[in-house]
């Protein structure tokens, strides 16, 4: 518990200190959320194309794919705030000599990564992922107020999932000497989980949900809550696999680090 204690007073201390110096730049701060929502629209405009030309997505009604789609901004959302060094940690991090530092703290390297800076502007996401969530849940007679209670449990569950898939791939950058790395084209796979997953063909579900599960950050959390009973099993599991990945990603830069060489400088 003092650990857990210690580690969440550093957080909210990183947070604090970071939106101080970010939001002393309002002008800048207020333009990056408006070019975030702009973006955010537009993905959801993509939903009011489709069901302009269908009734129905594999048996989704336009209500539940909105459900679906607010939902799974809520994670997303969450994990743009918290990965943005992840991106970065190539160049950063690696190329620039910033990791020595890191390793001089007492304190676990990944933590220091994720929490060492944020994208505040991404707080809109997780915004309007709850209206759009709360908009479509009125027009869903199967969605109970539990189930609304549960959802930010799961999309919790959600990040983490996100945060250690993306973990994984960033620390082959021990390995890879690329100041890019191999997170940009997994990131653009984050939006096929954004549509009920019977759409795709079997090689993109089982990808989907097993070597790349986003399917667990967005689709499956949302099953008891539309009261789809075959994707129940999934639902159960989202704990269960974020927490496998984020073992696997604790474990990748377990062993990254050990690769790691310093610059020389």
């Amino acid at each position: 518990m003092d650990s857990v204690r210690f580690h969440a007073r550093l957080l909210a201390l990183y947070f604090a200190q970071y939106a101080k110096a970010r939001l002393a730049y309002r002008a800048d701060f207020l333009t990056a959320v408006f070019t975030s929502f702009a973006g955010t629209a537009a993905s959801l405009a993509v939903v009011l194309i489709l069901f302009s030309r269908f009734p129905h997505l594999e048996g989704f009604s336009y209500p539940e794919v909105v459900f679906l789609y607010g939902f799974s901004l809520i994670p997303f959302g969450l994990f743009n705030i918290l990965s943005v060094n992840l991106y970065q940690f190539a160049e950063r991090y690696l190329v620039e000599g910033r990791f020595d530092r890191i390793l001089l703290r007492p304190v676990h390297p990944v933590f220091q990564i994720l929490f060492e800076s944020f994208r505040l502007e991404s707080l809109q996401e997780v915004v309007t992922g709850f209206v759009v969530v709360l908009w479509a849940a009125s027009r869903l007679p199967q969605v109970t107020p539990l189930d609304l209670l549960v959802l930010p449990v799961w999309a919790v569950f959600g990040c983490v999932l996100y945060l250690a898939v993306f973990a994984i791939l960033t620390a082959s950058s021990f390995y890879i000497e690329d100041r890019v790395g191999l997170a940009p084209p997994v990131f653009n796979l984050i939006p096929f989980g954004r549509y009920p997953i019977a759409i795709y063909d079997l090689k993109v579900r089982i990808l989907l949900s097993t070597v790349i599960p986003f399917a667990f950050a967005s689709f499956y959390p949302t099953a008891m809550a539309l009261k789809r009973a075959e994707y129940l099993p999934f639902f159960w599991a989202t704990p269960l696999v974020a927490a496998a990945f984020g073992f696997l990603a604790l474990v990748a830069w377990k062993h990254g680090i050990r690769r790691y060489g310093s610059t020389g400088s």
